[in-house]
């Protein structure tokens, strides 16, 4: 079952979407399986990482941005090749494995939308559910 959802991002950031890949495994109906959580743009991201304290999506984004800075001599006509830089090196998708119809996480772990050019006010989100 596919399953997509749309989000508003104002902000660089991470946007804890864990809820909503949540209920979409619940609606697909699927027990034992996978999620596949994908991002179709170029500018974003998709990943998993400690959802318990803030802070760790803050320096995740101060980290990802010092380590790929917006340059002067950077090419892209649109200025935000910085952005296609962090979402690459992040990546666009995540696998999950659902387990007796829950999301098989670790403790402090959540799945996040890594905004990487705001605001973006339509940006999309798909969930794939696979019974294994």
């Amino acid at each position: 079952m596919l399953t997509q959802f749309g989000l508003s991002a104002t902000r660089e950031g991470l946007y804890d979407i864990t809820a909503q890949v949540a209920d979409a495994v619940t609606a697909s109906g699927v027990s034992d399986g996978i999620a596949v959580v994908y991002c179709p743009h170029t500018t974003a991201a998709i990943t998993i990482n400690e959802s318990y304290d803030p802070d760790v999506a803050r320096d995740l984004v101060r980290g990802l941005d010092a380590a790929f800075p917006d340059r002067a001599d950077f090419a892209h006509a649109e200025g935000n090749s910085a952005a296609h830089l962090r979402a690459s090196a992040v990546g666009e998708s995540v696998t999950v494995i659902v387990e007796g119809g829950q999301l098989v996480l670790g403790t402090w772990q959540g799945i996040y939308f890594c905004e990487f050019d705001p605001p973006r006010p339509a940006r999309k989100v798909y969930v794939k559910v696979l019974a294994g």
